[in-house]
């Protein structure tokens, strides 16, 4: 591909260890956010816009040869602060990136697109085993993203790798993430080989490391060329240590979307004032 990748949301934590480490990967990065990128790298090119502002998105993909869309709200809020955000800023990005020719659109999308789908009884859970089923605004913004997806991909011929994004963070921090858990460096390597895999179409596939307590299938995401090194297992002793071995029948364990399917989530603990 020519022209760098287009990165929105680039200010944000996974936006940031990708601006380090796709430059590593051989890509040169646009970096899109609503604010400035403190931290600027060299090589790096940098817009400031809103990604629900097409005119500005559509001028800012021009010359990009794939986008990564990593902006957007990135928990639960209310629905019009997410249908705003996540869903009007999939849709610009999209049809931006249509408009300006480029065929490649990475998106970030969640476990949360399918919150409610349990864990299974035994072995992992496929992409196809779990269709969209939001546990919160947030994931329906995430079903949605990977609905306007398919849809750039049948009616104009794009290619659209939507990554169901787990527990993205430095470490894990809760007995859960012990299975949901995707490391700043698999982060990367999950985004390159979106970025790379000759001709996905539409494509799903689950965004974890090689964790051993997982539950989510790899095999989709290995097909792209994805080659996870971490395992959060690591870090198992000192969290069980501190919160004990986890309750598998808990929701928080039991359900993809953990926590976002409890009445923690409801909508009233996320409106002004609460």
């Amino acid at each position: 591909m020519s022209g760098p990748v287009l990165l929105t949301g680039a200010a944000g934590r996974i936006g940031t260890w990708l601006r380090g480490g796709l430059p590593e990967r051989g890509w040169a990065v646009r970096c899109l956010d609503v604010v400035p990128v403190a931290d600027v790298r060299p090589g790096e090119e940098h817009v400031v816009a809103d990604v629900t502002d097409l005119a500005a998105v559509v001028d800012a993909t021009e010359g990009a040869s794939a986008v990564v869309h990593m902006a957007g709200i990135a928990s639960e809020s209310t629905w019009p602060a997410i249908s705003h955000a996540n869903i009007e800023g999939t849709y610009c990005m999209l049809e931006a990136a249509r408009r300006a020719g480029v065929r490649r659109v990475v998106l970030a999308s969640s476990n949360h697109a399918t919150g409610y789908t349990p864990r299974p009884a035994e072995g992992l859970l496929t992409e196809a085993d779990a269709p969209p089923r939001p546990d919160t605004y947030y994931g329906v913004a995430k079903a949605t993203m990977e609905a306007l997806g398919s849809l750039y991909v049948d009616r104009y011929g794009m290619d659209v790798v939507c990554l169901r994004i787990g527990s993205a963070f430095e470490e894990p921090t809760t007995t859960r993430q012990l299975s949901t858990w995707l490391s700043p460096a698999d982060s990367v390597s999950l985004v390159d080989a979106a970025l790379k895999a000759p001709s996905p179409g539409f494509s799903v596939v689950w965004g974890v490391s090689d964790n051993t307590r997982r539950w989510w299938d790899l095999t989709a995401a290995r097909a792209l060329g994805y080659e996870p090194a971490d395992d959060a297992e690591v870090y198992a002793d000192a969290l069980i240590e501190v919160h004990g071995e986890p309750d598998l029948t808990d929701p928080v364990h039991a359900r993809v979307g953990g926590e976002y399917t409890t009445a923690e989530f409801d909508a009233e603990n996320f409106e002004a004032g609460a």
